[in-house]
């Protein structure tokens, strides 16, 4: 999943989080889609380009490409099984960093990214962002293997929740009435779901935080450095580990990397690409979209991921489960039409600081 932060506004319109998996990214969404971090300013309908689509069309092409790709993460996930969520998570790593370099040798983009790779500070922040992510991936990985697909969607509907929260916690926002009826209705929906789940839903919450918090840390970057960049130096980062944790699978015989094929040795090289190009396609639409659109198009990543745990992997949602959804949902409406009246508010600021 990833994150996308206006220069306007407090609360849901400074953190509206987009879902993986990416990466992504978890998200995947996303993230396991992989999440990215972006600086959307709502501006008015952009002209139509010289190639006869606007850009407003151009962005929200793109933007259900990536939300679409981080939704059908989990399909990805089922094909690469015998493989564990260790082993996914470690191959996806090492093959994304192989897939950044060869994406910046093609663009010859290698000079923006050694020059952000000798910021210390810069370094260290991705660092962070990369532990946080990693986490998320993981999380999301296990889940979809051990059939929680659908507390791991819910992970990602509660995600813009968790960024209002982490706002007001730690960057002091003040939040309107609207953003706090739906934390208070968010609150409810998780004691229901505790109830349904028998326990915390703590994959959903793990899910939640770790790419809420990665969204934070990336708000922190702001534009010192581009998407690919900034994923070259996460998973670089990351790499020693991941291969150390590939070459130790394989000297215990767990591996299955190696061991179960071509094809699906493939599949989990296929991973480096699956990460970076719904990263990508998110990044070209968060340019050309207002936040309030990409803020709409975030839900399509987790709920084609609560289709596929219903629909394909057939996991159980007893009444009390869609109480809970339902509560959440409702939350997310309440957030969304707060977020979407962001720029109206804007206006009338605007009009009444010139009177």
């Amino acid at each position: 999943m990833d994150h996308v932060s206006s220069s306007n506004g407090t609360g849901a319109e400074r953190s509206a989080p987009l879902s993986a998996s990416a990466s992504s990214a978890a998200g995947s969404t996303p993230p396991t889609q992989l999440p990215a971090t972006a600086t959307v300013t709502a501006q008015p309908q952009p002209a139509p380009s010289s190639g006869g689509r606007s850009e407003n069309s151009t962005g929200i092409l793109f933007g259900v490409g990536a939300y679409v790709l981080w939704g059908l993460l989990p399909l990805y996930f089922i094909l690469l099984v015998p493989a564990g969520a260790v082993e996914i998570v470690a191959s996806r790593i090492v093959f994304s960093l192989v897939f950044c370099a060869a994406l910046l040798t093609a663009l010859r983009s290698w000079k923006a990214t050694a020059t952000a790779a000798r910021n210390p500070r810069l370094v260290a922040t991705l660092s962070g962002a990369a532990v946080l992510i990693a986490v998320n991936w993981l999380t999301y990985a296990w889940a979809v293997l051990n059939e929680h697909a659908v507390e791991a969607a819910l992970g990602y509907f509660i995600n813009p929740l968790v960024s209002v929260l982490l706002g007001v916690v730690i960057l002091k926002e003040k939040l309107r009435p609207l953003q706090w009826v739906a934390m208070a209705v968010g609150f409810v929906a998780v004691l229901v779901l505790t109830f349904a789940y028998g326990t915390v839903p703590w994959v959903a919450l793990g899910l939640a935080f770790s790419f809420g918090l990665y969204g934070l840390v990336k708000k922190g970057v702001g534009g010192k450095v581009d998407a690919i960049s900034s994923l070259t130096i996460e998973t670089a980062a990351l790499t020693p580990i991941a291969a150390g944790v590939l070459i130790w699978l394989s000297l215990n015989g767990t591996a299955t990397i190696l061991s179960n094929g071509t094809a699906h040795f493939w599949l989990l090289a296929a991973s480096g690409i699956i990460t970076a190009v719904p990263l990508i396609f998110f990044g070209a639409a968060a340019r050309r979209l207002p936040l309030s659109t990409v803020g709409m198009l975030q839900y399509l990543a987790p709920t084609l991921q609560f289709i596929i745990a219903l629909a394909v992997f057939k996991e159980t949602m007893p009444p009390e489960r869609w109480v809970g959804f339902g509560l959440i949902w409702m939350a997310l409406v309440i957030l969304t039409a707060d977020m979407m009246g962001g720029p109206r508010r804007n206006r009338l600021l605007r009009a009444a600081a010139a009177a």
